[in-house]
């Protein structure tokens, strides 16, 4: 079979999540000619399995509602939670990334995209100077049917019309007042877009439906699925294009402008897990994601960084190689629960960030399993997303992946743990519930402990006693919403050599590059919401070449 010739357009972006679309829209509102390709049979990418939230200090809506932040606080606060910074969260970069967030969501709300706050939820250190509350913003649930047969390879986790802020109530919703009315508000939500005929979805999936929606609908941009890329075309010093291969074979998709490499990063490559972070990847990750990109910019020289890195966190053990891991953010918050290592004992603040807590069971791992606890009073009071979630208590109580007891002892011996060593962190745990002081690991002192915990459970809303069984324990794994590091950027996120010298007609965004972060995680949706704006800078800067 011939191949098949060559088609040109202004840009060309690989990949299908949030730096993708973000790209596009951005060279739609400049009137640029552009095509998407996705390597695999699904788009949407970590963003459509994601909570959807983006972390957007000093955003518009926050302007609107006069919340009260700034750029210079935004900034302090990012240097502040970033530390000493690599060439990626360099202080130029964290600039371009406050001063293009306005830009990219007037884009996006002037291209029919809607948004809202998540208004109570904190920063992930929200004491530390310039810290805030309510600084992230998310899609407003979207009826997919709009979308029509875009919506049959939408990837989406849960097609439900959830929100951000009703996770928090809806892990209460049996326990208080207002997690009971959040809870009944999203029944008839759903209940409603079903008597509606509509299909609404949430968080990420609403996310990449509006995107979808703005670009793949109303600007008429190509989407080609099962089409990887496989090779940037050059000329001279410059990238003009990309080979990419299909069931036809392979052809070369022409850029005018640029090529945007926005495809994720390598979380679900086992042998890059290996080599670059030596652990066995547990990810909640896209399938798709196998670092292929950035592969193809290291081969044209391109510089990397925090490959080594993860947006690391807590997951339950998937019960089988054919099940994912169930990824822990607001259950571990709650009081009547702690987590142990493979001695009986707590090792960190179980309701830190997940980032946070994914780094310390690494930093910690001495050869053992860690376990996730609860006692009686959680598992009656508390809504657990894990356990609606198909096959996964019973798959996990088939592989001794959990185990309930009616006293710590019994529980102690069956995940292989002295009970003693257990008796005493759980007597030790006791006496700080009563108190509402974790003289260990501060547990429930930062508003973002608290955001997940229980009101009425005092004087912590984080901690509570394990004193009435029956006891339960799940095997926890340091699992990852997806690696972090990749290709190394500049301020419009132009891809890097080792010397800094710029790669022409190259960008990159998302969790392809370095992360603007650090090894930190400021805030909820500090990964898609850097994707989203980095996206939108290189399509500005393209528009200019």
């Amino acid at each position: 079979m011939p191949a098949k010739q060559d088609e040109v357009f202004d840009v060309v972006v690989v990949g299908s999540g949030s730096a993708a679309f973000a790209t596009a829209l951005g060279a739609i509102d400049e009137g640029l000619s552009v095509v998407m390709v996705e390597s695999t049979d699904q788009w949407g990418g970590n963003s459509a399995m994601s909570g959807g939230g983006m972390w957007l200090p000093n955003n518009p809506l926050m302007k609107r509602d006069r919340a009260g932040d700034s750029r210079e606080e935004a900034i302090e606060y990012m240097e502040q939670t970033i530390g000493k910074p690599g060439p990626a969260s360099s202080r130029e970069r964290i600039e371009a990334y406050v001063d293009g967030i306005e830009d990219f969501v007037r884009t996006a709300e002037n291209h029919g995209m809607s948004f809202m706050r998540g208004k109570d939820y904190p920063d992930y250190y929200p004491e530390l100077p310039g810290g805030k509350i309510g600084r992230s913003i998310e899609a407003t649930n979207f009826d997919l049917k709009k979308n029509g047969t875009w919506s049959d390879t939408q990837r989406n986790a849960m097609p439900l019309p959830i929100r951000t802020d009703d996770v928090w109530l809806l892990g209460r919703s049996w326990s208080t007042p207002a997690g009971f009315v959040r809870g009944a508000e999203f029944v008839f939500r759903t209940l409603g877009g079903l008597v509606t005929g509509k299909k609404l979805t949430g968080i990420g999936g609403a996310l990449m439906a509006h995107f979808a929606q703005a670009v793949l609908i109303k600007g008429r941009v190509p989407l080609y699925l099962n089409t990887p890329a496989v090779g940037l075309e050059v000329e001279g010093e410059r990238v003009v294009g990309v080979r990419v291969k299909d069931s036809a074979g392979e052809r070369v998709l022409r850029a005018r402008k640029g090529v945007m490499l926005g495809a994720g990063g390598f979380e679900s490559n086992q042998e890059w897990r290996q080599r670059y972070q030596n652990v066995r990847g547990y990810t909640s990750g896209a399938p798709g994601n196998v670092g292929q990109p950035i592969e193809l910019a290291m081969e044209l020289g391109a510089a990397i960084d925090y490959m080594e890195d993860a947006w690391w966190g807590g997951s339950l053990a998937p019960y089988s190689a054919e099940a994912d891991p169930s990824f822990l953010v607001g259950e571990r918050a709650l009081p009547y629960s702690m987590i142990v290592d493979a001695q009986g004992k707590r090792f960190a603040n179980e309701a830190e960030s997940y980032v946070d807590l994914g780094h310390h069971m690494l930093d910690h791992d001495r050869g053992g399993d860690y376990w996730f606890l609860t006692a009686g009073p959680y598992n009656k009071r508390y809504f657990r997303t894990f356990s609606i979630m198909p096959g996964v208590m019973k798959g996990m109580e088939e592989n001794g992946l959990l185990h309930k007891a009616k006293t710590i002892d019994e529980l102690a011996r069956k995940i292989n743990v002295n009970p003693g060593n257990l008796r005493a962190t759980v007597e030790r745990f006791n006496g700080f519930a009563r108190t509402g002081i974790d003289q260990d690991f501060g547990r429930g002192n930062s508003a973002y402990d608290r955001y997940y915990g229980d009101p009425t459970v005092r004087p912590n809303s984080s901690l509570g006693v394990f004193e009435k069984g029956p006891y339960t324990a799940y095997k926890l794994v340091a699992g990852d919403l997806g690696t972090k590091g990749g290709v190394m950027t500049d301020t419009v996120s132009r891809v890097l050599r080792e010397d800094g010298t710029i790669i022409e007609g190259l960008y990159a965004a998302g969790n392809t590059t370095a992360s603007v972060m650090g090894h930190t995680y400021p805030g909820p949706g500090s990964t898609i919401g850097p994707a989203a704006v980095f996206g939108m800078l290189a399509a500005r800067h393209m528009a200019k070449n």
